[in-house]
């Protein structure tokens, strides 16, 4: 019998789940919940590691590359799909590659996790040396995503291991380990529920602070936003406002004039490069 994984241990407070109200389910999953963060902070380290990673890649040309499978897979692409609106980024600098391709995306493809093959050829495919693969498991078992990561270090590209498991197989050889220990969840097995909360949690500050320390905000805003709906211009028109202290008519008719952007609206800040 294999040692069983972190991620499919029981967890003993769920042990008579079905005897429980409505009430009493959802305030054992929102305690258990309330556990995720503290067990991200504790990855910190290792989370600065991987974003400094990520910063060196994208100051020297390199690009950014999360792959996973099932959900852990939807989550990084999910993240990656969100930096070009928020950042202002071209859609290849920041990717999510999931096992099964995306038709995997809305439905389930769980055979796809144990493709080996598959995650070395998607990795050689996508990768060029340089890049940062961030490899998305919380089991640290899937061979899709270890193979992936294998053959990143073949090429040259700087490895992350996301994963709950710090003895897992992905979590050897890879050069950062970001490992969150949120312990059992109270479906043993379902990794959707505070590993999925967690894996979210982390590439939320990888993408997040990496375009921070990168250069794409100016303090808390996000200049390089790309204003693409009514809700996305309202809000470059405020940030353009409170920044160049002017009103809403002359704020939006220098956002027309600049194809709304905001960063060239309000021109560099104090020492800034024009981009």
């Amino acid at each position: 019998m294999t040692d069983r994984p972190r991620t499919e241990a029981r967890n003993p407070k769920a042990s008579h789940l079905e005897t429980l109200t409505t009430r009493e389910i959802l305030e054992l999953m929102n305690d258990e919940d309330s556990t995720v963060p503290g067990a991200v902070r504790r990855a910190l380290p290792a989370i600065e590691r991987a974003t400094e990673e990520i910063v060196a890649a994208l100051a020297r040309g390199g690009r950014v590359r999360y792959i996973g499978a099932g959900t852990s897979g939807r989550l990084g692409v999910l993240d990656a799909s969100e930096a070009p609106p928020t950042f202002g980024v071209e859609p290849d600098l920041v990717s999510g590659i999931i096992a099964g391709g995306d038709s995997a995306l809305r439905s389930a493809a769980e055979g796809a996790e144990d493709d080996a093959l598959a995650g070395a050829k998607d990795a050689r495919e996508d990768l060029r040396s340089g890049d940062v693969l961030v490899g998305i498991s919380a089991s640290g078992r899937a061979r899709y995503v270890v193979a992936a990561l294998t053959m990143a270090r073949e090429i040259g590209a700087r490895t992350v291991a996301l994963t709950c498991d710090a003895s897992s197989t992905l979590a050897q050889g890879a050069d950062v380990v970001i490992a969150v220990d949120v312990g059992p969840e109270i479906l043993a097995g379902s990794s959707r529920l505070k590993a999925g909360t967690a894996t979210k949690l982390v590439l939320n500050m990888l993408s997040t602070a990496a375009m921070i320390r990168s250069g794409r905000t100016r303090g808390d805003l996000m200049v390089d936003l790309r204003a693409t709906n009514a809700k996305l211009r309202e809000r470059a028109v405020r940030m353009v406002q409170e920044v160049a202290g002017i009103d809403e008519a002359e704020a939006r008719a220098r956002l027309e004039a600049n194809e709304w952007s905001v960063r060239r609206s309000l021109g560099p800040a104090e020492g800034e490069p024009r981009r």
